[in-house]
């Protein structure tokens, strides 16, 4: 033993380590390790403090020297427990002569030998020495010290231990440890390296967590890497394409790190590359694509260069990978492919601002279709035992996103029966596989061809049945404030595919059962929609497509006269008659036509929605005879007309008087009532004055 050891041992007395705290429980036993059986022995033979600590300094020594089987580590511990490493840990006394971090050393050394017994490693005893531990990381001394570097490895294996266990992630996070990885990587210390492999893995367990406790800390290491990786000319450029991923900030990713990022990706991808090379720098770029659309690409020739590059790289990994039925898929690479062609087709989409010029863009749809051509010969071979797979849905992802810009350049039949084929909504997907194709379908109900074999292959029936049972996430028994936003434009996009069937094959709407059963749902949906802040858009969308499936719908019973149907329109009538108000304008006698703040922000998206609900309901008023009283009984006609007296007709738009007549001439013509209503409410006078001339007649008329 050396003197420091001894001075050690003899100073035991002053830091409170006390024979007591160790009851050896060992006993010699045929086949065990001669050497570490002689140091337990004379741990329990010991006679005083300094003979007990010179013990276990040797036993500690042999734990450190060679492996230990579990049991002889559970007899280590039965007889040393936690009592003796605590007090090696936490006392400030060192023995004269001796380096002050040896009794931490020792301590460490015991815990490192504990944790690797799973159940030791979630003790709280372990637990609760995170904070100290994760303090020696970044703890100043001799860097050659060997006691040091020695105390650091057993550091990292505690720390390790504790991050393989279920829920020692989370103890790590709460208790400092990723800060101090990251400042034991940056200061590229003695095992710098053990502190980066950690911090992946906790990045990889708990990636919101760690960045939550420690942001500054794990940007200082983004920013660190992000150099490194731009500077690389050997293949740790490859190496670091698989670990900056993981470092990347779900929030915003800092500007000299996405230059950095993408002049190292630039240099790579430019070069000839075998696929284990490659394929990294791709996953890597279809992160930042994730996170920051293209953003991350400068603008300019070289970034158009770049983003051309990239995309058409996605393209052919994406045809090799596909079209060769049989070989097994790298899904992660395609999958990170779809991402990249996702970018190439929102920049080739792009009016304004784009990466790319127009002589790009053409060359790119031409590349990208081709490989929406392997996409949909993948997906056509796929059978029902993998339509589970999240590959098949991110594939069913990356065909939505091409539909919904771009239908014209693939055969339509093809891609029509295709959109049938993999969508089945319900709890057999890992995600909403339909509302990815929904903005394609949009444009193939527009068109004859596709939308009838969308027709005849039940696409309707399926869309109701995916409406509704989206619908059903918004009723009162769903919390709607956590509802994503993904829903309710799903339902929106649903009600837009809706409008085109309406339009475009009103008998399918008459004879095909499952509208009906949306009827209903929509008559009792709307009186409730259309009181709740901030989903307008939604109503109006619920609002329209049910009044012009009332008009095709007006022989039902359901549209009757019965309770739900009067609830609809009553809402209906609340949704068209709330669109605008009387404005006084500073200087003016006379007040303007303005829209109702609640309107105002989202007409742009309103306005076709609204003006198609006045036709339609002005169609729906001849063909059901208690709609007029109804109305009459709201005074919508009266309320309306106070409205056009109350403002200057100068403020009135064309198409807003063709649409405010329409209405009201229906009510007039359907009504005796409402004829008498509306003259009391200087309906003639009111009709003259915006030229009204059927409205004038009409009321003229006894």
């Amino acid at each position: 033993m050396s003197c420091c050891d001894l001075a050690a041992a003899g100073q035991l007395g002053k830091a409170g380590i006390m024979a007591s705290d160790c009851e050896p429980a060992l006993n010699q036993a045929e086949g065990r390790n001669p050497t570490l059986e002689r140091y337990l022995g004379a741990l329990r033979e010991a006679k005083n403090d300094s003979e007990q600590f010179a013990a276990l300094l040797l036993v500690t020594k042999a734990v450190k020297a060679g492996d230990i089987d579990a049991k002889t580590r559970r007899r280590i511990f039965d007889a040393v427990g936690f009592t003796f490493p605590n007090r090696l840990l936490t006392t400030k006394e060192a023995p004269d002569g001796c380096p002050d971090h040896v009794l931490r050393a020792l301590g460490v050394a015991l815990l490192a030998c504990f944790c690797s017994d799973p159940e030791l490693a979630t003790h709280p005893q372990v637990l609760n020495k995170i904070p100290i531990l994760s303090t020696f990381l970044t703890a100043r001394g001799d860097p050659d010290d060997a006691a040091r570097r020695s105390m650091i490895d057993d550091t990292y294996q505690c720390l390790t231990a504790v991050a393989g266990t279920p829920r020692g992630p989370r103890h790590l996070i709460a208790g400092g440890t990723v800060s101090a990885l990251c400042q034991a990587y940056l200061g590229h210390g003695y095992g710098f390296d053990q502190a980066l492999a950690l911090l992946v893995g906790l990045l990889a367990a708990a990636e919101t967590q760690c960045w939550k406790e420690a942001e500054p800390d794990l940007l200082a290491v983004l920013r660190g890497l992000s150099e490194d990786f731009q500077k690389a000319e050997d293949a740790s450029k490859f190496e670091l394409c698989q670990l900056l991923p993981l470092f990347l900030p779900p929030t915003t990713v800092p500007p000299e790190c996405l230059r950095d990022l993408q002049a190292g990706l630039a240099r790579i991808l430019g070069s000839k590359l075998s696929s284990w090379q490659r394929n990294p720098a791709l996953k890597l770029a279809a992160r930042l694509a994730h996170a920051c659309g293209s953003d991350w690409i400068p603008a300019g020739s070289s970034g158009s260069k770049f983003l051309a590059l990239l995309v058409n790289l996605a393209c052919v990994e994406v045809r090799l990978a596909l079209e060769e039925t049989g070989t097994e898929v790298k899904e992660d690479v395609v999958t990170a492919c779809y991402a990249l062609m996702e970018l190439g087709i929102q920049e080739c989409t792009r009016c304004e601002q784009s990466l790319l010029k127009e002589p790009q863009k053409v060359q790119l749809v031409s590349i990208m279709k081709e490989a929406i051509g392997a996409v949909i010969h993948y997906l056509q071979q796929v059978g029902p035992e993998k339509q589970k797979e999240p590959f098949v849905f991110a594939s069913v992802r990356i065909l939505g996103a091409w539909l919904a810009e771009e239908t014209s350049s693939l055969r339509k039949e093809q891609v029509a029966n295709l959109a049938i084929s993999p969508t089945t909504p319900g709890p057999a997907w890992p995600g909403d596989a339909l509302r990815l194709l929904l903005p394609g379908w949009c444009h193939l109900t527009v068109e004859d061809g596709p939308r009838e074999i969308l027709i005849k292959e039940g696409a309707p029936s399926l869309l109701c049945k995916y409406f509704l049972q989206q619908w059903e996430l918004t009723s009162p028994g769903h919390d709607t404030s956590v509802l994503p936003d993904s829903v309710e434009i799903g339902l929106q996009t649903c009600c837009h595919i809706f409008l085109n069937l309406v339009v475009t094959a009103p008998g399918l709407i008459k004879r095909d059962a499952c509208f009906t059963s949306l009827m209903n749902t929509l008559m009792t949906s709307l009186p409730a929609l259309v009181q709740q802040q901030g989903r307008l858009l939604l109503a109006a969308n619920v609002a329209t497509l049910g009044l012009l499936m009332a008009r095709l719908l007006s022989t039902s019973p359901a549209l009757q006269g019965t309770p739900a149907s009067r609830g609809f329109f009553a809402a209906a009538i609340l949704f068209l008659s709330q669109s605008h108000v009387a404005r006084a304008t500073p200087g003016s006698d006379q007040a303007v036509l303005a829209l109702s703040p609640d309107y105002e922000g989202i007409w742009a998206d309103l306005q076709e929605l609204w003006f198609l609900g006045m036709q339609a309901f002005t169609g729906c008023v001849p063909l059901l005879p208690w709609l007029a009283p109804a109305a009459l009984r709201s005074r919508w006609p009266q309320e309306l007309l106070q409205l056009l007296g109350s403002v200057s007709p100068n403020s009135v738009k064309p198409e807003m008087v063709a649409a405010y007549q329409g209405v009201l001439v229906e009510l007039a013509r359907a009504n005796r009532l409402c004829r008498e209503a509306m003259r009391l409410q200087a309906g003639e006078e009111t009709a003259s004055h915006y030229r009204m001339a059927a409205l004038e007649q009409c009321l003229s008329e006894p």
